[in-house]
């Protein structure tokens, strides 16, 4: 049995919470909200972020960030991503030398264009930071569904440690070395995401959604080799994988907001909607910045930029994409002459 904290208490954090707790391990749960601390403490559910989902009664939920950190074997970093570097920067001074901390969330910080391990490790650089990726709704995972993810380290070690900590009959776990892959393909799928979710809410159909999955991959996969990451990450679970499921997803946030432009809403409006923070808002901008860094074409993503940032209007933005420049869709195998 292992002692592990959760920084956050939001569907992830706390899907997650129960899982490592049903794998038999002691979990204490932190929430920076005393409200919700208490409120989880006496229902033992998670009302309005993961309803119908029982927590045990030995489950510790605290404000005390101390009490989460010290003396446990494993952290994971559950707060959405734009308060990543504000709790890291919090964190640092309870987390011992090569103490591993594990992030679930996924984005980029539009001011620096540094992941969210990367943020972690600049704010905490005793940590031994890992990650954990994949198509993996809370909703889902906090019901058991059957769920494949993928944790990446730095070390063999590391990876294996984590594969076992997490890794039960319906949550298989898969290791990776490629941290960085799967933060790209983790954070940029959820702007692809806001596009199906935006042709969605103009009343586009399947072939439309098949497009843009297809071509936002290559989007992603494109510029994440350009930096460094490997195809493969692109092409598994955290890439084609991850981006599937928030296409699709009823349980997607970012579709969610995405179609709720589209019919009409603008970005701010959608947010209050969706009452939980779209992740694929903030990455937007960074995308585009990276995009025009590595030099690397990101129609979809740019399209997505302007509709959310600079008043275009989603028809439009599809128009533009439909009537850019016939091109070939690759060059792989060269014409026969």
């Amino acid at each position: 049995m292992a002692k592990a904290g959760i920084m956050g208490a939001g569907s992830w954090g706390t899907a997650l919470a129960l899982l490592l707790h049903k794998n038999g391990h002691e979990v204490t749960v932190w929430s920076i909200s005393e409200e919700e601390v208490q409120m989880l403490s006496k229902e033992r559910e998670h009302k309005s972020k993961l309803p119908g989902v029982k927590l045990p009664e030995d489950m510790v939920f605290t404000s005390d960030m101390e009490k989460a950190i010290v003396g446990k074997d494993f952290v994971v970093m559950a707060v959405p991503s734009p308060f990543t570097r504000g709790t890291a920067r919090k964190m640092k001074p309870y987390v011992k030398e090569g103490q591993i901390l594990v992030d679930v969330a996924k984005g980029i910080e539009e001011s620096t264009l540094m992941t969210l391990s990367q943020q972690i490790e600049e704010e905490i650089p005793q940590a031994d930071v890992a990650v954990l990726s994949g198509p993996s709704h809370a909703e889902e995972v906090g019901r058991e569904l059957p769920t494949i993810v993928v944790v990446g380290a730095k070390t063999k070690e590391t990876a294996d440690y984590l594969q076992e900590m997490f890794m039960n009959e319906v949550f298989r776990v898969y290791t990776s070395p490629d941290i960085l892959g799967m933060e790209l393909g983790g954070s940029l799928k959820n702007v692809i995401a806001l596009a199906a979710g935006i042709a969605d809410g103009l009343g586009y159909g399947d072939n439309t959604k098949a497009a843009l999955i297809t071509r936002g991959i290559q989007e992603i996969a494109r510029l994440g080799v350009k930096m460094g990451g490997a195809i493969e990450s692109f092409t598994g679970l955290t890439g084609i994988g991850d981006l599937i499921v928030t296409c699709a997803s009823v349980h997607s946030r970012n579709r969610k907001a995405g179609y709720l432009i589209g019919q009409g809403m603008s970005m701010q409006e959608a947010m209050d909607e969706v009452k939980m923070v779209v992740e694929g808002v903030y990455s937007t901008k960074a995308a585009v910045k990276l995009g025009k860094k590595y030099g690397v074409d990101l129609p979809i993503i740019e399209q997505v930029n302007a509709v959310l940032f600079e008043g275009k209007s989603a028809s439009e933005a599809v128009k533009e994409l439909m009537m850019r420049e016939g091109k070939a869709e690759h060059t792989a195998k060269p014409w026969d002459e």
